[in-house]
């Protein structure tokens, strides 16, 4: 597993090798710690201060910091309000298309992160278009969905210009 030197990647790491130790030396369930030592998990860290060397995840935090700063900017969220919203750009950025499926030109699917994480793309019924609505006019629900759609409209943007 490679990650930066977060705290709690530090722990997570420290809490897993100590789990190793405590199953393999107490025998507790041999099925588990056969599988853990022969999964061989190892933990490595991104240098201290160099989160360019976490390359494409680096800049997909990059790119989610960015564009969540401008659409939230001063809006004042309920942390319901803000998971909410952080959850559906999670989707948005687990549904981008990492390669084709299959050969076939007229076959339009891809493989995204999605499969990876659920094991099928990760879809959603739209929402109705809330751009031509002023932010002050919209209730809470709406305004989330506002966001949203913000953040999908100046995130393809950016994402299909680099294709």
């Amino acid at each position: 597993m490679f990650s930066d030197c977060g705290t709690n990647f530090v722990g997570a790491n420290r809490e897993m090798k100590e789990m190793v130790e405590l199953i393999s030396s107490n025998n507790f369930n041999n099925k588990i710690s056969n599988s853990v030592a022969n999964d061989g998990i190892e933990w490595r860290f991104n240098p201290p201060g160099a989160p360019h060397f976490g390359g494409l995840w680096e800049a997909g935090v990059k790119s989610v910091k960015y564009h969540l700063h401008r659409i939230v900017g001063s809006t004042k969220l309920t942390f319901e309000e803000m998971s909410t919203t952080i959850c559906h750009i999670e989707a948005c950025l687990n549904s981008r298309p990492l390669t084709a499926m299959s050969n076939d030109p007229s076959d339009l699917t891809a493989l995204t992160p999605g499969h990876f994480v659920i094991g099928k793309p990760l879809v959603a019924v739209p929402d109705p278009d809330l751009s031509y609505r002023k932010e002050g006019r919209l209730n809470r629900r709406r305004l989330i969905q506002h966001l949203q759609q913000q953040f999908w409209k100046r995130w393809s943007n950016e994402f299909l210009t680099r294709l």
